[in-house]
């Protein structure tokens, strides 16, 4: 694995508490682990563009979590403190004993459930683009939070996030990563997972309680425009974290796309030494 963009070629899988989970990895150079999680309705390809600029800071792994890009779901893990717990037992099963974790979208809320009993675990965070509060969530995302399958059950997810994520990312995107976009929520995949944030009404209140007590080092990247989850929730975080600092770019939901250069410089920047000064 070089230090070029990402592509679906890359993948392996291993399995991980049962599951067949899709990831990348770079070589086992030395330096602090850097672990990716996926953002929700896309896969580890998201981070193509940043990759380059991450990889020299240490060894990367990039992760589809259970049900998100081409990784086995079960249900028991379809809610943000469950797939915290699963985090854990990943980083376990791949000898990653410390990192930063980059965990936008729905990662963030599994990374911060994680750290909040496994401090020990995480170097630092970055997150951003998920919703931590029910009051501040956007009406699209609303609407999935208060939603049922059945609502879903005719539909086809993989056409539905094609077409949002090429008429909505503010940068051309690989035909063949919007195609593995496809892959990945194809049929009703989309709408089982979906019970994940069907979760955050149960999950969110409790995360609220936890926050002020989670000390990780944590960075919040939000877009300026982004329908699903305004920047208020990243503010949210900053507002009740003890070591959290939010940034607002200008970018809609798929940040780490839209705004790539400057998501990247903000990842390499806190990596190398601005995460100590939270």
């Amino acid at each position: 694995m070089t230090s070029e963009i990402l592509m679906p070629t890359d993948a392996s899988f291993v399995d991980i508490d049962g599951l067949k989970i899709r990831l990348v990895r770079s070589p086992s150079d030395p330096g602090l682990p850097i672990l990716l999680t996926a953002p929700w309705p896309e896969s580890i390809y998201a981070f193509n563009l940043v990759w380059p600029r991450v990889y020299p800071l240490g060894p990367l792994t990039a992760v589809d979590l259970p049900g998100f890009g081409m990784s086995e779901s079960r249900p028991d893990l379809m809610s943000p403190e469950a797939m915290g717990r699963f985090l854990i037992r990943a980083m376990d099963e791949l000898g990653i004993e410390r990192a930063h974790v980059i965990a936008p979208d729905v990662g963030t809320l599994a990374a911060l459930f994680a750290a909040s009993s496994n401090p020990d675990r995480f170097e630092s965070i970055v997150g951003g683009s998920g919703g931590v509060s029910l009051d501040l969530l956007g009406g699209p995302l609303r609407q999935i939070v208060g939603s049922s399958r059945d609502d879903f059950a005719g539909s086809d997810g993989g056409e539905q996030v094609y077409q949002l994520v090429k008429t909505m990312a503010r940068t051309a995107i690989p035909e063949a990563i919007l195609e593995d976009y496809r892959t990945s929520s194809k049929g009703q995949r989309w709408n089982e997972v979906a019970d994940f944030v069907r979760a955050y009404s149960h999950d969110l209140p409790r995360l609220a309680e936890l926050l002020p007590a989670i000390a990780t080092p944590t960075l919040v990247v939000s877009g300026k425009d982004d329908p699903f989850v305004p920047p208020s929730n990243g503010q949210f975080l900053a507002d009740h974290m003890p070591h959290c600092r939010a940034e607002v770019v200008e970018a809609g939901h798929f940040v780490w796309e839209d705004a790539a250069e400057t998501y990247a410089k903000l990842l390499s920047d806190w990596i190398s030494g601005d995460y100590r000064h939270a």
